[in-house]
């Protein structure tokens, strides 16, 4: 007989953010050389891992993670999620939006002053991925034992 074992909430932490991709190639090529964002080893050529402070992207090809999930590709339009990019100051919001931009994503809103008393911007990745980058002052842009929001 088993032992009963108590139900425990789940630790509050992302492990792995994976984004469906319509080319790997694309894909890699924006991140790893346009946002300059660091690697893991390329071993497998149907998906790619970067290296992000606290834990991992992962991109993957957009019918293969569907299949995966068991769901239809055919997703459209706005997906009711975006990612976010904690910048330092409001100087890193616009380099990053920049940086975006010229490695072939598409600049959504411009950095601004916003409603919330912080500073953001929003682009997308050649797949459609909404991005935020964001400044805010009480919000550390690393997990480096430093207290959240």
């Amino acid at each position: 007989m088993m032992p009963k074992v108590e139900p425990r909430p789940p630790e509050p932490r992302i492990g792995l953010i994976t984004l469906g991709v319509q080319s790997l190639d694309r894909a890699i090529e924006f991140y790893q050389h346009g946002l300059c964002w660091p690697r893991l080893e390329e071993d497998d050529a149907k998906i790619a891992f970067f290296t992000l402070q606290g834990t991992w992207l992962a991109l993957y090809g957009w019918n293969a993670l569907a299949e995966d999930v068991m769901v239809n590709a055919g997703g459209e339009g706005f997906r009711g999620v975006t990612l976010a990019y904690m910048a330092r100051d409001v100087d890193e919001v616009n380099a990053v939006l920049a940086q975006a931009k010229a490695a072939g994503g598409t600049l959504l809103k411009p950095g601004q002053q916003v409603f919330w008393g912080g500073y953001s911007g929003y682009f997308a990745d050649p797949d459609g991925h909404l991005w935020e980058v964001a400044h805010h002052p009480s919000f550390w842009p690393g997990p480096s034992g430093r207290p959240g929001p």
